[in-house]
């Protein structure tokens, strides 16, 4: 039988069976004149923390709905330690990228300016909620963290050794795909990060200093130039299928 799909929000506060829950404006609007829910009307809710739980609408005002707490659905569990560093896009692609990777189950989303950045800005509190959205969508129980803007250089220099690096090198100088992340596997290794460029990829000196550091690996993702967001969303896909670590409450 199929399991009947309830609508999920993200509330970002502790959640336990029995608590009364205010929500906020914009997701009152939500329910209200969107979805036109009702009194008794059931919400699944998640804080990014606690698991999933349901919920069942109490009050209903003009501009409020309120919640509370029935029972827990599923425990939480959070997603593999992989964290996507890309460098700004225009804003639809830069869209794109964020959502497909928080579907892809990243835990840290960081933009990062290399010499080709198309520009240097990054809108941090629009990430965090498309993340958020995307979280709700797919089924996810935790969110990414979403990081300011940081130079490349300022980035590789407090690397942390432990967490291996994977970089999109578009060159063709690097291994496939298949065979980078079949080693990453082989090597159980489970704190990783990937590295993608901006258009028109990273520059020369940027890939002989990647390709000098110990803790880095470059990855061939095929014989085509791949445009900067279909390579970050195709590569995380790869390390999902192959490295990642699945839960069975994904699942449930």
């Amino acid at each position: 039988m199929k399991k009947k799909s309830f609508i999920r929000l993200f509330v970002d506060f502790p959640l336990e069976v029995g608590k009364v829950l205010p929500l906020s404006d914009a997701q009152s609007h939500y329910l209200i004149h969107v979805m036109k829910l009702k009194i008794n009307d059931n919400v699944l809710v998640f804080d990014g923390q606690n698991g999933e739980f349901l919920a069942f609408v109490t009050q209903i005002s003009k501009k409020e709905v309120i919640l509370s707490v029935l029972e827990k659905t599923r425990a939480f569990c959070s997603c593999p330690d992989i964290w996507l560093l890309f460098a700004p896009l225009k804003k639809d692609q830069t869209d794109f990228v964020v959502q497909k990777a928080t579907e892809l189950g990243v835990a840290r989303i960081m933009p990062v300016i290399t010499q080709f950045s198309i520009t240097e800005k990054a809108k941090t509190e629009r990430f965090k909620a498309q993340a958020i959205e995307a979280c709700e969508q797919c089924r996810r129980l935790d969110v990414p963290t979403i990081c300011e803007p940081i130079q490349l250089l300022k980035l590789l220099d407090n690397w942390d050794k432990g967490r291996t690096l994977f970089f999109l090198d578009e060159t063709r100088q690097a291994q496939s795909v298949s065979q980078v992340f079949s080693w990453a596997k082989e090597q159980n290794i489970h704190h990783a990060a990937l590295l993608v460029g901006p258009e028109g990829g990273f520059s020369a000196e940027e890939l002989d200093m990647l390709r000098a550091l110990k803790f880095a690996k470059g990855v061939a993702l095929g014989p085509r130039i791949l445009r900067a967001e279909t390579a970050a969303a195709a590569a995380l896909a790869c390390w999902q299928a192959m490295c990642g670590d699945w839960d069975e409450n994904y699942l449930a």
